[in-house]
């Protein structure tokens, strides 16, 4: 067994976070093997990912070769995931398979970038964790009891999970401790 002290915590915190993000010069560097490897889609979805990062950049009244931060850049990673499952919804209801596989394609690329999301039993614990610090449930019967506490825990939960955890995983983990 490692000796372990709240300095060696951080460091293996500090490792992980950056196993888990991506930061601006790795989103180049990948751009540069999908060009050595021929992956034309792959190329797509990155070059698109790096200009949406120049533009995330310039709004935030930066220079556009300035890099941008591994959150922000988590961040906007996300945020073409969640663009692209919302495109094969609309697809997919619209009769264009065609144009759903391939938003499907790109959706597995942005995959790959994420960190993993939590599992729901995690998700579950932290939920109760956290609905009992607040004192929205009941602690002889884990069940909620104070439903308008509900607004509350879920801002709370949405602000330490941020990145971690599915909204709707948590949503849906607290609706059912409050059904």
């Amino acid at each position: 067994m490692l000796p372990c002290s709240a300095h060696g915590v951080r460091q293996i915190q500090r490792v992980l976070v950056f196993f888990l993000y991506m930061t601006h010069t790795e989103l180049r560097e990948q751009i540069k093997q999908a060009m050595r490897d021929r992956a034309e889609l792959k190329l797509s979805v990155l070059r698109g990912l790096l200009s949406n990062a120049t533009n995330e950049l310039v709004a935030k009244g930066k220079k556009p070769t300035d890099e941008i931060s591994e959150d922000d850049l988590a961040g906007l990673i996300r945020r073409a995931a969640k663009q692209r499952k919302d495109s094969i919804e609309q697809f997919t209801s619209g009769g264009r398979a065609d144009l759903a596989a391939k938003e499907q394609d790109e959706l597995a690329i942005l995959e790959t970038l994420l960190p993993p999301l939590m599992s729901k039993d995690d998700v579950t614990k932290i939920v109760k964790a956290k609905a009992a610090e607040l004192g929205a449930i009941n602690p002889s019967t884990g069940l909620g009891t104070n439903k308008t506490k509900v607004n509350q825990l879920i801002g709370a939960l949405m602000k330490d999970l941020k990145g971690k955890a599915d909204g709707a995983v948590v949503k849906e983990v607290v609706d059912a401790l409050f059904a």
